[in-house]
Formats: structure tokens, C-alpha cells, sequence
């Protein structure tokens, strides 16, 4: 950002005096799109196999998302004395994330049927109602499914991370509408998302255990810090914070910060980092959400034009569709068939993956947001439960996989069994 012309002797007098704090602006922040390019890049090369730091774009992501929306919700409640219409947040929410969730997960089951084996079409018919209903997470919590091991196993694995941000969105505006009223609605707000996340960390802490971390790394509430640090970000009393810096000082610590983080992920080593559970997460997001309140408050710094490079924001733009569809692809284009490892394989799943993230934004995405009457209002809510109908009946029609077929019967194995 270009700096003002300096004043002029008459008006030093004037300029000396404080001015008021900027609040947080919700304006388009194009670095912030090119910082969910870099997440899902992380993502994508982590479950590739090639780079065991990208794990940690999942919680970028998060720590987004609590960012974007609370700063969404406190708009709303300044320009409405305190209110936050709730019914139509949500359906803002449903129209931006469960039209391509749906096409998701109906290509995905009727893929993994055609071309999947057994057992992966039988955790996918397990899997996908818990998906639907946003509850992903707790059931493979409650399954013990171990993440970092059985992921292979399960078409929908990823999708845990939705579930705990579709939570957010259920809990968090309520709590905005007790705390963002009347005076000092900001301060309030703040000191719920501190709060929050403070205790959020005390659990993954007290929870965690070396045999499975399954529980605190996909449990809501002990993930629930990178969401509520985003949303402390997002306040005023983060803004008039990182105000006091000036410019210049501000691209100093986006430099510093994107430089540290991404030393994070370069030596994290998946759930063998040190104390990744013991405060390494938190801090991760914590600083995280100081990257994202500096780009939010200087965006053309060095780190803020860098990361608003086409190529990056382009990839963020679709970030979301494509981390819906890569891992299903990753699992049904294996090595045995398309006969090729490594960075080949590499390439080729990049390219689909990102093919089929431009179609779903591009055929499903946009239009349902910003074309299609009627998915707003009763008819748009009328469509969302025919939609969830139809998946029903199609996870109803397709046939359990039989996948005892083709065992060995041990009772034959004895001398008398031939």
C-alpha cells in the first residue's frame, strides 16, 4: 500500500492527534485467498506422501474460517444494533457448502461402487450418513478409527475437518447473539474466543494419549482453538492491536510469521512432532491468526503480494471443492491402476483433482450462491431436504459389498479337510 504524502506543517497538528481505531474490514483480502492456496497445497502434497508437514493446512484452514466468518457476523451485528439474523446465516452457510458436499459424496459412493474395492465401498456406505449429518468426526472418534494409520481404509477420512467447521457454524453465532449487543460487544466477544480456546487447549492436552490422538486431533472441542483464535482475530480489540504496529512494521511480522510457520511445516513430522499435542497446534494457530490479522490490516506488504499472486488465489478459490474431492481420488486412482508411482502419479492426481474442483465450482458452486433463485428461502430449504433425500435412497439402493467372498475357510485346513 502506497504510504500518504507527508503533511504539510499545518497540518501536523491535526495529524498528531489520535485517530480512531479502524475496525476490521470485511473487504475482499486477496492474500487470504492465496493463503488457502498455500493450505490446500499443503494438504495435497501431505496425502501424496511428499511433504509430512501439509497436515497442517487443515488447520489454516480452520483458523480461516473462524477468522472470515466472525468478522462476517459482527459486521451484521454493528449494522443491526447488535442482532444477527441466524436463519439466514445458515442458509448462507448451506448454499455455499452442502450443494458440492452432496455431489461429493454421491459421485464418490457411486465411483468407490464401480470401481472401488470391497472394503472401500463398505466403509463408504458406513461413513457417508455420519458425513451428511456433519457428525463425520465423532463417529470415526467413536469408531476408533485411527487417523494417521486407517485412512486408507476410508473414502471420506478427510472430511472430519468439515464436520468440526459445520459444528462451528451451528454454535458459534449463538454465542454472538449473547455477547456482540451493546456496548463493549466487541470486548466481550474477544474474551469468549480467548477463553475458549485456552480451554480448548487445556483439553487436547489432558486428553491426549501417545497410543491414539485420533480423539483430540478430530474432536471438535479440542480443535476448537484454531476457530476461536481466527475469530479473536477477527475483533476490534485485535485490530486497534495490530493498528498500533503501522504498515511497515505490520509487513515486518507477516514476513516473520509466514517464515516461522512454514519452518513448522517443513519440520513437522505428522503426529510424531513434538509436542504437536502438548501446544504445537495452538501455537501454530495462534500464529496463524496473527498472519491473517496483519494481512487484514496491510495486504500489500511483501508477505500480503506474494500471496496474492494469481496462481495462489486461483487455487484458493477452488480450495474448498478441492479438498472435497482429493483424497476419493487419491484412493480410487491408485498405483496399481493407473501403473504409475511417485511424482507421475503425483501429476496426474493433481490434474483430476483440480479438474473436478473448477467443474463443481463452476457447475454447482457459483450458481446455487449467486444465480439460482430458488435456493434461497422455503424452496431453497424444500431442495436441500430433496437433495438429502435422494441420497438416502441411493446409499438405500447400492448393495452391501460381500466382502467375506474369496476367504479361506480355516476348518478345512486340518488333516481331514483335503
Amino acid at each position: 500500500m502506497p504510504l500518504p504524502p507527508t503533511p504539510s506543517p499545518a497540518h501536523r497538528r491535526a495529524r498528531a492527534a489520535p485517530s480512531p481505531v479502524p475496525r476490521p474490514s470485511r473487504r475482499h483480502i486477496a492474500p487470504l485467498d492465496g493463503l488457502r492456496g498455500v493450505a490446500v497445497l499443503g494438504v495435497l502434497f501431505f496425502h501424496a506422501g511428499h511433504f509430512d508437514g501439509g497436515f497442517l493446512g487443515v488447520d489454516l484452514f480452520l483458523v480461516l474460517s473462524g477468522f472470515l466468518i466472525t468478522g462476517l457476523l459482527l459486521k451484521e451485528a454493528r449494522a443491526r444494533d447488535g442482532r444477527i439474523d441466524l436463519l439466514a446465516f445458515w442458509g448462507r452457510r448451506a448454499r455455499r457448502l452442502l450443494p458440492a458436499l452432496a455431489v461429493v459424496l454421491a459421485g464418490t459412493l457411486l465411483l468407490v461402487w464401480a470401481l472401488g474395492p470391497p472394503n472401500l465401498l463398505r466403509y463408504a456406505l458406513d461413513d457417508g450418513p455420519w458425513v451428511a449429518a456433519n457428525l463425520a468426526n465423532w463417529h470415526f472418534v467413536a469408531d476408533r478409527v485411527g487417523y494417521w494409520d486407517s485412512a486408507g481404509t476410508r473414502v471420506f477420512s478427510h472430511l472430519w475437518s468439515i464436520a468440526v467447521e459445520e459444528q462451528f457454524y451451528v454454535v458459534w453465532p449463538l454465542v454472538l447473539c449473547l455477547t456482540a449487543r451493546g456496548r463493549g460487544g466487541g470486548r466481550r466477544v474477544a474474551a469468549v474466543a480467548a477463553a475458549g480456546a485456552a480451554a480448548s487447549l487445556v483439553l487436547m492436552v489432558v486428553l491426549t494419549t501417545p497410543a491414539d490422538t485420533t480423539r483430540v486431533y478430530e474432536g471438535t472441542d479440542t480443535r476448537a482453538f484454531s476457530l476461536l483464535l481466527g475469530a479473536l482475530a477477527a475483533t476490534e480489540p485485535a485490530a486497534r492491536l495490530v493498528s498500533r504496529l503501522g504498515e511497515r512494521a505490520t509487513g515486518r511480522w507477516s514476513l516473520a510469521l509466514a517464515a516461522g510457520i512454514g519452518a513448522y511445516w517443513i519440520t513437522a513430522d505428522g503426529q510424531n512432532s513434538p509436542s504437536l499435542f502438548r501446544g504445537g497446534l495452538f501455537l501454530h494457530a495462534l500464529a496463524a491468526a496473527l498472519l491473517i490479522a496483519c494481512l487484514a490490516r496491510a495486504p500489500r506488504t511483501p508477505a500480503g503480494r506474494f500471496l496474492a499472486a494469481a496462481p495462489l488465489r486461483r487455487l484458493g478459490t477452488v480450495s474448498y471443492s478441492l479438498y472435497l474431492w482429493h483424497w476419493p481420488v487419491y484412493l480410487l486412482l491408485s498405483e496399481e491402476r493407473l501403473g504409475r508411482e511417485g511424482a507421475p502419479r503425483t501429476a496426474v492426481l493433481l490434474a483430476v483433482s483440480v479438474a473436478l474442483a473448477v467443474l463443481s465450482k463452476v457447475l454447482v458452486e457459483d450458481p446455487v450462491r449467486f444465480r439460482a433463485r430458488w435456493a434461497k428461502g422455503r424452496t431453497g430449504a424444500v431442495a436441500l431436504v430433496a437433495a438429502f433425500a435422494a441420497l438416502a435412497a441411493l446409499w438405500t439402493a447400492v448393495p452391501q459389498p460381500r466382502t467375506g467372498e474369496g476367504s479361506v475357510d480355516v476348518t478345512r485346513l486340518g488333516p481331514g479337510g483335503g
